[in-house]
């Protein structure tokens, strides 16, 4: 039997007393980890240094680098995330509704947890305390298998955990890393039937790619940002610009940064010399069309992979378009329903775009940058769903559940 085949029926086991735990075993495991968290974050930020020096040596650098780190801050944010979850509602257990038929029959819908849920990601070790937190308050066993860049840290995480949950009287099996980073393992997870319920990539196109195109094992798919700012004929400009710096440069390397700038042409003679040169003072390259190049100096050339590159790196591609109509053609045809917003003082337009982009989440003179479960109020969250069936936009506990009926009778058969 194979390590991982073991860690799933342990998984298994484990979930069947996860789907009865109650809310205040569960919220003290969660609040006793997040403690754990901070009680370990010098053998936490040792062992992401050496994931980060490894990195570095491997040549990797930039945006990578970025979400690789881990900082004093951003555990103590992990912490917190885990405390927010915790205060939460439980959504195991919640009827969503009930009814007498005119048989007598009662019946219900209950949100129960999935079960094992698996998920592939890259190089963000805060991943694993998010799937966690969610994980464990949605009644649900997890299977980590993360990227090699940053395995120590993820190991080390994980660490912590089980020995919590061990404390709590919790099986530690709850959660589990896999610790073979090597193709086969996460090819193995796709295949996984009868003990994963679903499996969920987090990463670049290329891993979400993969996993959608060759699991056995429903898949929710994640993330995929090539995210639009259309400013607007109408825009306030200041507004604009704040938005478009945010959006890009506050976080590039994540899924919701601004990867490609649209801008009407009756403005663009003013505010593309502007928002040039004030991403460029972030070193951001911009990639444009020739209506860019003319108007921002050192602005190249785009190619038609450019439109449709998530860069997640400090590079933009920017086009002037004829009018809203363009802007809309032109996104829906690269969009990969992530993230889209229009910077505009029309309310016409506004609604327009609304109405008319198909994504995840459409934003209206915001940056694109809140598409987030903490930012919309949800705690952590396990990724950015961009699909349309069970769950979109940013899954928290509620998307970690599903359904069942339940039915009361009073020997009720079947005329």
């Amino acid at each position: 039997m194979s390590e991982l085949l073991e860690m799933a029926k342990l998984a298994k086991q484990s979930s069947v007393l996860l789907a009865t735990l109650p809310t205040p075993i569960k919220n003290k495991a969660l609040s006793k980890s997040a403690e754990a968290l901070l009680e370990g974050m010098d053998k936490i930020l040792q062992a992401n240094q050496k994931d980060v020096e490894a990195a570095k040596i491997a040549g990797i650098k930039g945006a990578f680098i970025d979400r690789l780190t881990l900082t004093k801050e951003r555990i103590v944010s992990m912490a917190d995330g885990l405390k927010q979850v915790a205060s939460f509602n439980d959504p195991v257990g919640e009827v969503t509704f009930m009814k007498t038929l005119d048989n007598g029959l009662i019946i219900g819908q209950k949100r129960v947890p999935m079960g094992v849920i698996g998920i592939i990601f890259e190089a963000r070790p805060n991943v694993t305390a998010d799937a966690f937190g969610l994980c464990l308050k949605s009644g649900n066993a997890v299977i980590l298998r993360g990227g090699k860049e940053a395995i120590t840290s993820n190991k080390m995480i994980v660490e912590l955990f089980q020995q919590t949950l061990e404390k709590e009287g919790l099986p530690k099996e709850c959660v589990q890393i896999v610790k073979d980073t090597n193709r086969e393992t996460a090819n193995e997870m796709m295949r996984l039937n009868g003990y994963l319920d679903v499996l969920i990539p987090r990463g670049g196109a290329g891993l979400i790619k993969n996993v959608v195109e060759n699991s056995t094992v429903p898949v929710i798919q994640t993330g995929i940002g090539n995210c639009h700012v259309y400013v607007d004929e109408s825009a306030d400009l200041q507004k604009a610009a704040r938005i478009v710096i945010n959006a890009k440069t506050q976080r590039p390397g994540v899924c919701n940064a601004c990867e490609s700038l649209l801008v009407h042409k009756n403005i663009a003679e003013k505010f593309m010399p502007e928002i040039g040169k004030a991403l460029q003072s972030k070193n951001v390259e911009i990639r444009g069309d020739k209506a860019t190049m003319d108007l921002v100096k050192g602005a190249v050339a785009a190619t038609e992979q450019d439109w449709a590159t998530e860069y997640e790196d400090y590079i933009i591609s920017a086009k002037v378009v004829e009018n809203i109509d363009e802007a809309i053609a032109h996104i829906r045809k690269y969009t990969t329903g992530h993230s889209e917003a229009i910077v505009t003082e029309n309310y016409t337009n506004a609604q327009r775009f609304l109405n008319e982009i198909d994504a995840a989440a459409v934003y209206v003179n915001a940056s694109t940058r809140f598409t987030d479960g903490g930012q919309f109020g949800f705690g952590a969250e396990i990724g950015i769903s961009t699909q349309k069936l069970h769950a979109r936009g940013p899954m928290g506990l509620k998307e970690l559940t599903t359904t069942k009926y339940i039915i009361y009778g009073d020997g009720q058969i079947r005329e």
